[in-house]
Protein backbone atom coordinates (compact mmCIF):
# COMPACT_ATOMS: atom_id res chain seq x y z
CA UNK A 1 0.00 0.00 0.00
CA UNK A 2 0.91 3.56 -0.57
CA UNK A 3 2.03 4.91 2.73
CA UNK A 4 1.09 8.55 1.44
CA UNK A 5 -2.70 7.28 1.07
CA UNK A 6 -2.67 5.49 4.26
CA UNK A 7 -5.25 7.23 7.48
CA UNK A 8 -5.73 5.73 10.71
CA UNK A 9 -9.18 3.96 11.22
CA UNK A 10 -10.62 7.07 13.46
CA UNK A 11 -10.09 9.19 10.16
CA UNK A 12 -12.01 6.51 7.82
CA UNK A 13 -14.80 6.92 10.43
CA UNK A 14 -14.88 10.31 10.06
CA UNK A 15 -14.81 10.06 6.35
CA UNK A 16 -17.74 7.26 6.08
CA UNK A 17 -20.12 9.34 9.05
CA UNK A 18 -19.98 5.77 11.19
CA UNK A 19 -18.02 4.49 14.41
CA UNK A 20 -14.29 3.48 14.64
CA UNK A 21 -15.57 0.01 15.55
CA UNK A 22 -17.67 -0.44 12.30
CA UNK A 23 -14.40 0.57 10.63
CA UNK A 24 -12.36 -2.17 12.23
CA UNK A 25 -15.04 -4.62 11.91
CA UNK A 26 -15.15 -3.59 7.87
CA UNK A 27 -11.59 -4.50 7.76
CA UNK A 28 -11.99 -7.78 9.84
CA UNK A 29 -14.74 -9.05 7.22
CA UNK A 30 -12.34 -8.05 4.64
CA UNK A 31 -15.18 -5.28 3.30
CA UNK A 32 -11.77 -2.82 3.41
CA UNK A 33 -8.65 -4.14 3.11
CA UNK A 34 -5.93 -2.98 6.22
CA UNK A 35 -2.57 -2.86 7.06
CA UNK A 36 -1.27 -3.30 10.76
CA UNK A 37 0.70 -0.79 12.20
CA UNK A 38 2.89 -0.43 15.88
CA UNK A 39 0.71 -2.67 17.82
CA UNK A 40 -2.63 -3.35 17.19
CA UNK A 41 -3.36 -0.07 14.77
CA UNK A 42 -4.74 -0.54 11.46
CA UNK A 43 -4.47 2.13 8.58
CA UNK A 44 -6.28 1.71 5.72
CA UNK A 45 -5.81 3.45 2.07
CA UNK A 46 -8.39 6.81 2.12
CA UNK A 47 -8.93 6.34 -1.61
CA UNK A 48 -10.74 2.71 -0.36
CA UNK A 49 -12.85 4.83 2.11
CA UNK A 50 -13.71 6.98 -0.38
CA UNK A 51 -14.93 4.62 -2.88
CA UNK A 52 -16.18 2.75 -0.05
CA UNK A 53 -18.41 5.47 1.16
CA UNK A 54 -19.55 6.20 -2.98
CA UNK A 55 -20.38 2.69 -3.12
CA UNK A 56 -24.17 2.43 -4.21
CA UNK A 57 -26.87 0.60 -1.78
CA UNK A 58 -27.30 -2.92 -3.13
CA UNK A 59 -30.78 -4.39 -4.04
CA UNK A 60 -31.21 -5.95 -0.05
CA UNK A 61 -30.00 -2.46 1.44
CA UNK A 62 -32.38 0.11 -0.69
CA UNK A 63 -35.10 -1.64 -0.65
CA UNK A 64 -34.28 -1.80 3.60
CA UNK A 65 -34.90 1.81 3.41
CA UNK A 66 -37.51 2.07 1.47
CA UNK A 67 -39.07 -0.02 4.13
CA UNK A 68 -37.95 2.33 7.01
CA UNK A 69 -38.34 5.79 4.61
CA UNK A 70 -42.23 4.53 5.28
CA UNK A 71 -41.68 3.91 8.56
CA UNK A 72 -39.56 7.28 8.99
CA UNK A 73 -43.46 9.04 8.37
CA UNK A 74 -45.21 6.84 11.11
CA UNK A 75 -42.42 8.01 13.44
CA UNK A 76 -42.95 11.62 12.69
CA UNK A 77 -46.88 11.39 12.78
CA UNK A 78 -47.00 9.22 16.01
CA UNK A 79 -43.53 9.54 17.29
CA UNK A 80 -44.14 8.06 21.39
CA UNK A 81 -45.95 5.56 20.19
CA UNK A 82 -43.77 4.31 17.34
CA UNK A 83 -40.68 4.73 19.96
CA UNK A 84 -42.46 2.87 22.46
CA UNK A 85 -42.51 -0.21 20.24
CA UNK A 86 -39.17 0.49 18.92
CA UNK A 87 -37.80 0.30 22.58
CA UNK A 88 -39.87 -2.59 23.58
CA UNK A 89 -38.19 -4.36 20.67
CA UNK A 90 -34.61 -3.79 21.45
CA UNK A 91 -35.25 -4.86 24.99
CA UNK A 92 -36.74 -8.06 23.42
CA UNK A 93 -33.78 -8.47 21.00
CA UNK A 94 -31.23 -7.26 23.17
CA UNK A 95 -32.60 -10.13 25.78
CA UNK A 96 -31.56 -12.88 22.73
CA UNK A 97 -28.84 -11.57 20.50
CA UNK A 98 -26.33 -10.92 23.85
CA UNK A 99 -22.48 -11.42 23.10
CA UNK A 100 -23.42 -11.89 19.22
CA UNK A 101 -22.69 -9.07 16.83
CA UNK A 102 -26.37 -8.09 16.54
CA UNK A 103 -26.08 -6.78 19.61
CA UNK A 104 -23.26 -3.76 18.66
CA UNK A 105 -26.22 -2.92 15.60
CA UNK A 106 -28.83 -2.95 18.30
CA UNK A 107 -26.60 -0.87 20.62
CA UNK A 108 -26.35 1.44 17.98
CA UNK A 109 -30.29 1.85 17.93
CA UNK A 110 -30.31 2.28 21.27
CA UNK A 111 -27.59 5.35 21.33
CA UNK A 112 -29.54 6.80 18.20
CA UNK A 113 -33.10 5.85 20.09
CA UNK A 114 -31.44 8.02 23.17
CA UNK A 115 -29.79 11.05 21.24
CA UNK A 116 -33.82 12.05 19.77
CA UNK A 117 -35.77 11.42 17.08
CA UNK A 118 -33.80 13.50 14.67
CA UNK A 119 -30.56 10.71 15.06
CA UNK A 120 -33.45 8.36 14.71
CA UNK A 121 -34.50 9.46 11.51
CA UNK A 122 -31.20 10.13 9.88
CA UNK A 123 -30.22 6.39 10.85
CA UNK A 124 -33.91 4.99 8.73
CA UNK A 125 -32.71 7.26 5.51
CA UNK A 126 -29.33 7.82 5.40
CA UNK A 127 -27.07 5.78 2.94
CA UNK A 128 -23.86 5.47 4.86
CA UNK A 129 -22.75 2.04 5.21
CA UNK A 130 -23.07 2.20 8.97
CA UNK A 131 -26.53 3.36 8.62
CA UNK A 132 -27.25 0.64 5.96
CA UNK A 133 -25.91 -1.88 7.95
CA UNK A 134 -27.86 -0.60 11.04
CA UNK A 135 -31.13 -1.00 9.36
CA UNK A 136 -30.22 -5.15 8.94
CA UNK A 137 -30.35 -5.43 12.29
CA UNK A 138 -33.56 -3.44 12.59
CA UNK A 139 -35.55 -2.95 16.01
CA UNK A 140 -38.75 -1.43 13.88
CA UNK A 141 -40.73 -4.78 13.83
CA UNK A 142 -44.31 -4.77 13.21
CA UNK A 143 -44.14 -0.97 12.67
CA UNK A 144 -45.68 -0.92 9.27
CA UNK A 145 -49.51 -2.72 9.12
CA UNK A 146 -48.50 -6.30 6.59
CA UNK A 147 -50.95 -4.16 4.25
CA UNK A 148 -48.71 -1.40 3.64
CA UNK A 149 -45.44 -3.29 4.19
CA UNK A 150 -46.63 -4.82 1.29
CA UNK A 151 -47.17 -1.64 -0.80
CA UNK A 152 -43.98 -0.62 0.11
CA UNK A 153 -42.71 -3.70 -1.25
CA UNK A 154 -44.22 -3.79 -4.29
CA UNK A 155 -43.74 -0.15 -5.46
CA UNK A 156 -39.68 -1.00 -4.76
CA UNK A 157 -40.27 -3.85 -7.11
CA UNK A 158 -41.30 -1.73 -9.52
CA UNK A 159 -38.49 1.02 -9.46
CA UNK A 160 -36.20 -1.33 -8.86
CA UNK A 161 -37.49 -3.00 -12.00
CA UNK A 162 -37.42 0.32 -13.95
CA UNK A 163 -33.98 1.78 -13.08
CA UNK A 164 -31.80 -1.08 -12.73
CA UNK A 165 -33.62 -3.12 -16.02
CA UNK A 166 -30.11 -4.56 -18.25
Amino acid sequence: MDSDDLIRTGEAAVLLGCSRQHVVDLCDSGRLPAVRGGGSHRYVRRSDVLALARRPLTREQEQSRWLHAAIASRLVAEPDLVLARVRANLDRFSAVHAGTMAAHWLGLWRDALDAGPDQVLTALMSETPQAAEMRQNSPFTGILPPDERRAVLDSFRRHWRAGHAQ
